[in-house]
């Protein structure tokens, strides 16, 4: 884990600590990259709770509760469904807020409308349920990585 991923998990920690909060993950395009860098602390099953990957259609429906419809509807890289793979992370766990992450990591599968790079996230805390557009550079490894960073940072804004 680089160092920059290692501090926003390591402040992530703190934060759940302190509030007594667990956390999961809903992971489509990294694949459990942040399950593995949450697990990577020492003590992390204090709080982190569980991690969802559900690379597939059939897995976000099935683990998450995130209705076929709505993936028919606007694909499963889309604010949409971001959103409910959050949402569905809670409902399906102990935890009280969650992470997804919904996108294209290429090298191939990406299209005019959601070219590689493209990455959708999702949030979910006791506030409320919220969402981010983003299109990072890169090759796969590092679509996948910043999108790591990306979802630990974002958590950690609606922390506060």
């Amino acid at each position: 884990m680089d160092a920059a991923t290692l501090d926003l998990v390591t402040e992530l920690a703190a934060r759940l600590r302190a509030r007594g909060a667990m956390m999961a993950s809903a992971e489509s395009c990294t694949g459990g990259l942040i399950a593995a860098a949450c697990t990577e602390l020492s003590g992390s099953s204090e709080w982190f709770e569980r991690g969802f990957v559900t690379y597939s259609n059939a897995a976000k429906t099935d683990s998450l509760g995130v209705p076929a419809a709505l993936i028919a509807a606007h694909g499963a890289v889309s604010e949409p469904v971001a959103r409910a793979m959050a949402a569905g992370a809670v409902a399906h766990s102990a935890a009280r807020c969650a992470l997804a992450v919904t996108g294209v990591a290429g090298p191939t599968g990406g299209s005019a409308d959601k070219p590689v790079g493209t990455v959708w996230f999702g949030w979910c805390t006791p506030a409320g349920v919220a969402s981010e557009h983003r299109r990072f550079d890169g090759d796969r490894a590092a679509v996948r990585a910043q999108a790591v960073r990306h979802a630990l940072a974002g958590l950690l804004q609606r922390l506060d």
